[in-house]
């Protein structure tokens, strides 16, 4: 049974602050209970009483659900609870049982369980004219006061009176009681005592154990304060006040990228995306790449530890005067693990290079895999999407995130991985060779660095996004004006597009120049930890040789192994940047991976099966965005072999049925069928292969004439392109060219006059040889004879086809099967041209007007023509 001896160790008085070289153990644990409750309570209520007065409640949905307030919360559970952790111990072992010790235990988890209370209030209510982020005063001076007094013990360290030495000071004291030299006078609790009280005063481990415990806790705590995570992320005032912003119905192609949030958010999902390109399914031999590169990372870490051993070993074996044999085979063993280890990171030993060598096979099939699926979903996008986006910043996004995807696994499985692994058995391996402290310096360097690396970090991060966002703009700027560099010059606008696209760079560079500058801040405080944590280690491991209690190639030891840690360590940093940086450079590819199909292929849909060619539309509604009705209950059918002809004023549907046809978009309502099946529950690669389209604006690539019309069927021999080019009546044209086939066309096609490219794109058509053609516009943007021209090569590619001819003059519909006028969406009239004429609707109104026009224009270019046989001058 544990028994009560008075309030301090010995009858000593509380009064007594420095004792024998350090804090006395009931001062100290009287004093910082009392100086955290004092400030709890005192400033908590003054805080606890303005909340009620001058506060507001937080709607529940700004306030955030992370892990980490709720880590908060039970680290402070933790704190409260651990003194009675210890009461209950030394009330177990029947050991010695003080009051300051109880004092002590009942003050801390008052003043923990009223910051618990704090936190809580905080979380729940605001003050209603605070724009500031984060916890308040008292709570952050309460955790930063209670992480230095328990940075206030170390002071003590060569007290007995402590558990600094983790012995058993009992027989420390009476040791030294007992003549050994320099001994200090035992202190007044090591006196003999009753035989039911002749026991420890208390474990050394055990109390060491929990001094570990809170400064784990209250270093954890006051990190996370800074942090805040179970408050808004920005003022909650100014959640509050912010205006909603008219948005289009249409979300931008890349989400902004000044957004706050850390590049850490949905790690897993992200890791996960990357991890199914690590392992190269159905390589084995990749396979057998991956995990043997994993065994020479393994075998590295072994190496690190050895290499500093064996070079201990030769300083031992040179100052004891060993045999040379022994000494030979020990530098020979050293230098062989040198030559494996490399550098002091192994950034060229043999076994790193090895690594390196064969892990290439391996990021090579990552990039590719990436690239080629990147590359088959913007495919896969919505034609709403492509139009919508921005070439130079799409492509931008996708280079800097492919590239970023190789260097990110490099990091993370082997520098990330290795450098933590090396900590932890430095940690290790020091505390169970050395001495605890060694262990407990490098476990407070290493994690001060870890924390002072990633919060500087994820601070620069906003600067390194808001510079990729310059640098979208500018290359966007840049590709833009090249791509239209023809309305440039129409507008003698050089000056003012280079003006833009210095302005583009200067904004860039600003944001260049702030994330060097933050970068040079994060390598300074690194430096400086790094520095003092060496100063720390190196201090003590030469007082421990000085005082004989270790050997010469011990400190050897401890300088190489150190040094080997923090040559690693230092590149913690860099590696932490790199892969913050691919991340952050990732979001906007990670974006476009998640833009999702507008137009889907429906579960076990099954290939088009084409008979006929009968195309039908039943009461078709369809709407780009909400609110506003393109096509309005339209309905017709188009018989197989027959011509249907589109009229009607811009804006009232006509293209939009042809892409609705092509299945570009799905109806809001009714249905499209094509020999009687739903278009909408077969494949669209089916689909499409039954379907021409000449388009009104043809773009071809910049390649060969060849090529081009071979896009038709890309399997098609010279002979058949040639064949399809003498039915679009272009071969003799082609050939006239100097390279005739070979000849390039230039960027989209700009080479090529316009006649030049729709003769192209019909030939293109019939090479596809589709059952079902579209025609859009094909000849509008032509002269009057070319359109001649071009009309008989339709005529040709038309015959004993189904097709959909949308018409701008009405003078090339003529001899349609069937005519829809469309008007504001709707069909206004139908019928043949001769029994639309005989209406005297839209249709004749339409027909009149274009031909007035036509006459106009004919009796104006004879007034210009001179009679023949007449003179110049009066």
């Amino acid at each position: 049974m544990a028994l009560l001896w008075g309030y301090c160790e010995g009858n000593g008085s509380v009064a007594q602050a420095w004792v024998q070289g350090g804090f006395q153990p009931c001062f100290f644990f009287t004093l910082v209970p009392a100086v955290l409750l004092s400030v709890c309570l005192l400033l908590g209520a003054l805080q606890y009483a303005c909340y009620l007065r001058f506060g507001r409640a937080m709607e529940p949905k700004y306030i955030p659900r992370s892990p980490l307030y709720r880590a908060q919360v039970l680290l402070s559970l933790l704190l409260a609870l651990q003194p009675f952790g210890g009461l209950l111990w030394q009330v177990a072992g029947g050991r010695r049982l003080y009051g300051y010790m109880v004092l002590h235990a009942c003050l801390w988890a008052l003043s923990w369980g009223c910051a618990v209370a704090l936190l809580q209030l905080e979380r729940r209510r605001v003050l209603a004219h605070d724009r500031t982020r984060g916890h308040g005063t008292v709570l952050l001076l309460f955790w930063a006061l209670a992480f230095a007094a328990e940075n206030l013990a170390l002071v003590c360290w060569r007290s007995p009176l402590w558990w600094w030495a983790l012995g058993d000071t009992n027989q420390k004291v009476r040791g030294q009681g007992r003549g050994s030299v320099g001994a200090r006078p035992p202190p007044p609790w090591a006196k003999p005592l009753p035989s039911r009280a002749r026991l420890e005063p208390f474990s050394p481990q055990v109390q060491f154990g929990f001094w570990l415990l809170r400064y784990g806790c209250t270093f954890l705590l006051f990190v996370l304060g800074m942090k805040a995570p179970g408050l808004p992320h920005k003022p909650y005032m100014l959640l509050v006040n912010e205006e909603e912003r008219d948005v289009e119905n249409s979300q931008p192609l890349l989400q902004d990228a000044g957004r706050s949030g850390s590049t850490w958010k949905d790690f897993r999902r992200k890791l996960r995306l990357l991890a199914q390109y690590m392992w190269p399914k159905g390589n084995r031999l990749l396979q057998g790449l991956v995990l043997f590169c994993m065994a020479l990372m393994g075998l590295e870490r072994a190496i690190n530890v050895f290499v500093p051993i064996y070079y201990k070993n030769i300083v031992n074996e040179l100052t004891e005067g060993a045999p040379w044999h022994t000494l030979a085979w020990t530098v020979c063993i050293y230098v062989g693990l040198k030559f494996l280890q490399g550098g002091g990171a192994g950034s060229t030993g043999f076994v790193s290079n090895l690594r390196t060598f064969l892990w290439v096979w391996v990021q090579q099939f990552t990039n590719r895999q990436v690239q080629v699926q990147l590359f088959a979903h913007l495919h896969g996008l919505s034609l709403r999407w492509h139009l919508g986006r921005r070439t130079g910043e799409v492509l931008r996004s996708v280079d800097r995130g492919t590239s970023s995807i190789n260097s990110l696994l490099s990091y993370i499985v082997f520098s990330i991985v290795p450098t933590v692994a090396d900590i932890v058995i430095g940690i290790v391996y020091f505390t169970s060779v050395f001495s605890a402290w060694f262990g407990l310096i490098i476990f407070v360097c290493m994690s001060l660095y870890l924390t002072l690396t990633i919060f500087i970090t994820e601070w620069r991060t906003k600067y390194r996004r808001d510079m990729n966002t310059r640098d979208n703009e500018a290359k966007s700027r840049a590709v833009d004006s090249l791509l239209n560099f023809e309305t440039v010059k129409y507008y003698n606008a050089e000056s003012y597009e280079v003006n833009r696209f210095n302005e583009a760079i200067v904004k860039y560079q600003l944001s260049e120049w702030k994330v060097s500058a933050s970068l040079g801040l994060l390598n300074q405080t690194q430096n400086l930890v790094i520095g003092m944590g060496l100063l720390a280690g190196s201090l003590l491991c030469a007082y421990f040789v000085t005082e004989n209690k270790l050997q010469v190639g011990d400190f050897v030891l401890f300088g190489t192994y150190i040094i080997q840690l923090y040559t690693p360590l230092n590149w913690f940093g860099t590696y932490y940047r790199m892969i913050q940086n691919s991340f952050v450079d990732m979001e906007n590819m990670f974006e476009l991976f998640h833009e999702e199909q507008e137009v889907k292929d429906a579960v076990n849909a099954g290939d088009l099966r084409l008979e006929a060619g009968r195309i039908e539309f039943e009461n078709v509604h369809f709407s780009y965005v909400d609110g506003k009705e393109i096509l309005q209950d339209v309905s017709f059918s188009v018989m197989p072999g027959q011509t249907l002809a589109l009229v009607g004023p811009s804006g009232s549907g006509k293209s939009t049925i042809i892409r609705l046809l092509f299945r570009f978009y799905d109806v809001r309502g009714g249905c499209i069928r094509i020999d009687g099946q739903d278009i909408s529950q077969v494949k669209q690669a089916s689909l499409r292969t039954h379907i021409g389209v000449v388009p009104q604006d043809t773009v071809l690539f910049n390649d060969t004439i060849a090529n081009n019309i071979r896009y038709g069927r890309v399997l098609a021999t010279d002979e058949e392109v040639q064949e399809a080019a003498r039915a679009a009546d272009i071969h003799d044209r082609i050939l006239s060219f100097p390279d005739g086939y070979s000849t390039q066309v230039g960027e989209r096609g700009l080479k090529l006059s316009g006649g030049e490219k729709q003769r192209v794109a019909i030939a293109r058509t019939i090479l596809k040889g589709p059952r079902i053609i579209l025609l859009d516009e094909a000849t509008s943007a032509l002269d009057t004879e070319t359109e001649r021209n071009i009309q008989a090569s339709l005529a040709k590619v038309c015959a004993h086809r189904t097709s959909i001819v949308v018409a701008h003059r009405l003078s090339t519909v003529v001899g349609a099967d069937q005519i829809l006028v469309l008007k504001d969406g709707r069909i206004a009239e139908r019928g043949r041209h001769e029994e639309l004429l005989q209406k005297g609707g839209v249709y004749a109104s339409m027909w009149l007007q274009q031909q007035q026009a036509g006459d106009e224009g004919e009796s104006k270019e004879r007034r210009t023509e001179k009679p023949p046989g007449s003179k110049k001058g009066p």
